[in-house]
């Protein structure tokens, strides 16, 4: 069930186990890939895996996607997008909320940007040691849970370029997926002895990408979306039974 598509009749008649609230971000993703990047991943890898969930007899409310995340760190790009750490925990932490007041009591955040980790987990945990709000929360990033691709997540490189390629090939330039990789970093960041020397990603990439677009195809994107939407059924059926 989708909210944003469902009356507050079918979500009262409805017996939901667990609600997915999808979160990304408004941000560069490189000269190719659009700034909605990840939210548009979030959200579908969530809607799949509510429809999977389905057939296991785990019932699926997916809220509407938190589309403003973490992202200060792209602020030097264009059309980039942001809401401090202590804003996006209250909103998704009373998103939740709400969630809970209707009875839907677990949780689970699904995420597609890497700056909104720190935040998710923290508001999560809270809204879950709160005595006075009955729910229990988790939050999944999509690209760690990927099994051995996740070691090649750049930033609209290889895995999010692959995944928009499989889900909304239209969306992606092909034209500027070469320049996109010969201005790309290699990795993320500049460290010495374990510490990156870089806050914002205009400091060690050209265009703002890191790693290489042209490295995955549409069948890359497609096993991806396979591999993060059956992780996340399994994750949920734990929710629903914790």
């Amino acid at each position: 069930m989708k909210l944003s598509e469902a009356t507050w009749t079918e979500v009262r008649d409805a017996d939901v186990d667990v609600a997915f609230l999808p979160v990304g971000s408004t941000e560069q993703h490189g000269p190719h890939a659009p700034l909605g990047t990840d939210a548009l991943a979030a959200e579908t890898v969530a809607d799949e895996a509510a429809g999977r969930a389905s057939a296991a007899d785990v019932e699926v409310a997916v809220a509407p996607p938190v589309h403003v995340g973490v992202s200060e760190e792209h602020r030097r790009f264009d059309g980039t997008l942001w809401v401090s750490p202590e804003t996006f925990r209250a909103y998704v932490r009373e998103t939740i909320e709400s969630l809970a007041f209707h009875g839907v009591d677990r949780v689970v955040v699904v995420n597609g940007h890497g700056g909104n980790v720190e935040a998710l987990a923290e508001a999560t945990r809270r809204v879950s040691r709160d005595d006075d709000v009955d729910a229990y929360a988790v939050a999944f990033t999509w690209f760690e849970a990927v099994g051995d691709h996740a070691g090649d997540m750049g930033h609209a490189g290889k895995l999010e370029t692959s995944l928009l390629r499989e889900l909304a090939p239209d969306l992606v330039r092909e034209e500027r997926v070469d320049a996109a990789r010969d201005g790309a970093a290699a990795r993320w960041g500049e460290w010495v002895r374990g510490v990156n020397l870089s806050h914002d990603s205009d400091e060690f990439s050209e265009n703002g990408v890191v790693g290489d677009p042209t490295a995955g195809d549409a069948d890359l994107g497609e096993e991806l979306l396979d591999r993060a939407s059956d992780a996340l059924v399994d994750v949920a059926a734990a929710v629903v039974d914790r």
